[in-house]
């Protein structure tokens, strides 16, 4: 149960707002025609308006009534119709030539709080009151305007002065329940939701209002009382009877909710919420033997389809926290299920959800994949399963699940970025590309700054791979341009730039960045290496790249060949070519490694 003030107390406020507007409008329409507001001339006797007929010269009262009323049905028709300017300046013709006409004043307000502008209406509203103070109506608007401006203690009063005016205008206490809500009088709220029940009976959203009331005020006994009024309305309904359970759970009573949830039992055996709500009960308590009882009869009631099961068994996962040997049974519950009903998508979503909350990403990505299979229409589920193939280096699934998901959500961006990066790194260039910039497209407008750098550090090496270097540039250089650290970036850019001896001022200085930021990182000091001996700094290369040699966790047969190719350019052929035939049994050296060993030269 929520202990706060319920956050649907304004809409209480305003349930009625649309249809009484209507019927306000519709009463404004009648009093105009019917006169009573009219100017005071209409309502001469008929005689005296045939003798101004007769004057030459005069104007019509006839004329004069037919005028006021097209000008005012048709600002009601603006209003209706979502034109509340163009109603003002209809109702705005009326209150020229009467400004005492109470139902111009009161739709004058109305349309400018269609238009939201509160300060404007409340004038016209208090005019329109005044003018009729026995409108309700007229009432109802000014206080809604006073309420959103937070004048509370005068919205009260007209709520007051209308329920004090007869029983039938008992539905409003709902609405001055709320308001006192609002100033923080919640004894005064509770006695006006009180009287209505008097006035119109029990009434189930008051009374879980009042319970709210209660709980925030700690009352818990009263807002048990209340939940006993529910049961005895409907002694037959057991829904009420486990509503009072939770309530009971939430308020750290257990064992007065077992009672709750055994009444509710007797009513119906078939009540699966009451063995979740026992299973974590018995959770709580420590007896998970009694849990898996519970949980366990309910995945075997036959009336359930396997969806619900599944379901049943998330929302137990939620309650489980912390506690392993709960999750561990529940994952037991999870995958007995999902072999039991191998068909049910939602069953095998549910069960790569909780692999997924026990890091077992392998397993949750093959059930996201069989749930795929099973109904493809559920981008949450693709969303998942891409996720964990990028993250399990899968490059091949990734591309055959990213190619699926596109077939179903050919305007999702997300797919089209995982699409384009397995393209990227199977080098696919020109599939990558395409890929690539239909995600950048796609997601201009929505995405977060690090996901649109990495999509352009992306089309940056496509670009590269396609030979289109000036695209290639222009795309590491507008990641830079807002991220200048963006370590990606600075290697490749800078590593592309040295094997095209391209730009090689503007390599260096990305690569220098790069080892500034990175002095140990061994991929990082070969790209500055790399760079340093394009530029023919051969002494140099070869003292940075000692330092990647230094890190032999990460050292590999590229870094190895590097320093071999430095040694041999400083003259030192013999050490060069020990070098090269060490990157050669370490894997990963260039295609000419052969070459350079059987000749021993560059």
């Amino acid at each position: 149960m929520h202990h706060d003030t319920p956050t649907n107390m304004n809409s209480a406020y305003s349930t009625y707002r649309s249809h009484r507007l209507l019927i306000g409008l519709a009463s404004s329409v009648g009093l105009l025609l019917c006169l009573a507001d009219l100017p005071a001339v209409a309502q001469r006797k008929r005689d005296k308006a045939d003798t101004a007929l007769a004057k030459p010269g005069s104007t019509s009262t006839t004329t004069v009534r037919m005028e006021a009323e097209t000008q005012f049905t048709d600002g009601i028709r603006y209003l209706m119709t979502d034109e509340p300017s163009k109603a003002i300046t209809q109702f705005a013709k009326v209150l020229q030539k009467d400004p005492n006409n109470a139902a111009a004043q009161y739709s004058t307000a109305s349309a400018y709080l269609k238009s939201g502008k509160v300060t404007e209406a409340l004038p016209f509203a208090a005019k329109a009151h005044a003018l009729d103070v026995d409108n309700k109506f007229y009432s109802l608007l000014l206080a809604e305007l006073y309420v959103k401006q937070k004048r509370y203690g005068e919205a009260e009063d007209l709520y007051e002065a209308l329920l004090k005016k007869g029983p039938e205008n008992a539905e409003y206490g709902v609405e001055l329940a709320a308001i006192y809500l609002f100033n923080e009088k919640p004894d005064k709220a509770l006695e006006a939701y009180n009287k209505v029940e008097r006035e119109l009976g029990l009434n189930e959203e008051i009374t879980r209002q009042k319970q709210r009331i209660y709980l925030k005020q700690n009352k818990i006994e009263k807002a048990i009382e209340e939940a006993e009024k529910l049961v005895a309305s409907e002694p037959s309904d057991p829904d009420y009877l486990l509503e009072g359970a939770e309530l009971l759970i939430a308020n750290d009573r257990p064992d007065q909710a077992i009672g709750w949830i055994d009444r509710a039992l007797k009513l119906s055996t078939d009540l699966p919420q009451a063995h979740v709500l026992l299973a974590d009960i018995y959770r709580k308590k420590g007896d998970m033997d009694r849990v898996s009882k519970e949980l366990n009869q309910v995945l075997a009631n036959p009336n359930l389809e396997a969806g619900l099961k599944a379901r049943i068994l998330s929302s137990y996962m939620g309650m489980t926290g912390s506690n392993t040997a709960a999750q561990q049974d529940a994952l037991a519950m999870a995958q007995n299920l999902a072999k039991t009903s191998p068909n049910d998508p939602k069953t095998q979503v549910m069960l790569a959800d909780l692999l997924m909350q026990q890091g077992k990403k392998a397993e949750a990505r093959d059930t996201y994949a069989k749930a795929a299979r099973l109904d493809g229409s559920i981008y949450e589920v693709w969303g998942a399963l891409l996720q964990l193939d990028n993250e399990l280096n899968q490059v091949d699934s990734l591309l055959i699940h990213s190619e699926k998901a596109l077939e179903v959500f050919p305007t999702q961006g997300l797919f089209w970025y995982s699409n384009g990066s397995a393209n990227l790194y199977k080098r696919r260039y020109q599939q990558a590309v395409d890929a690539l910039e239909e995600s950048q497209k796609l997601l201009a407008a929505s995405s977060s700054n690090e996901l649109k750098k990495g999509i352009s550090a992306q089309l940056g090496d496509a670009y590269n791979g396609l030979g289109d270097y000036a695209k290639s540039n222009e795309s590491y250089e507008a990641v830079l341009k807002v991220d200048p650290l963006n370590d990606y970036v600075l290697n490749n850019y800078s590593y592309f730039l040295s094997l095209r001896k391209e730009n090689l001022p503007r390599a260096l200085q990305l690569a220098q960045k790069l080892v500034e930021r990175n002095p140990t990182n061994a991929t990082y000091l070969d790209t500055y290496a790399w760079v340093l001996y394009v530029s023919k700094d051969y002494a140099k290369a070869k003292q940075y790249l000692e330092k990647a040699l230094a890190d032999p966790a990460n050292v590999s047969g590229t870094i190895i060949e590097h320093y071999g190719d430095a040694l041999y350019q400083l003259g030192q052929a013999d050490k060069a070519l020990e070098q090269w035939k060490k990157a050669k049994m370490k894997g990963g050296a260039s295609p000419d490694i052969d070459k350079k060993i059987t000749s021993g030269k560059m």
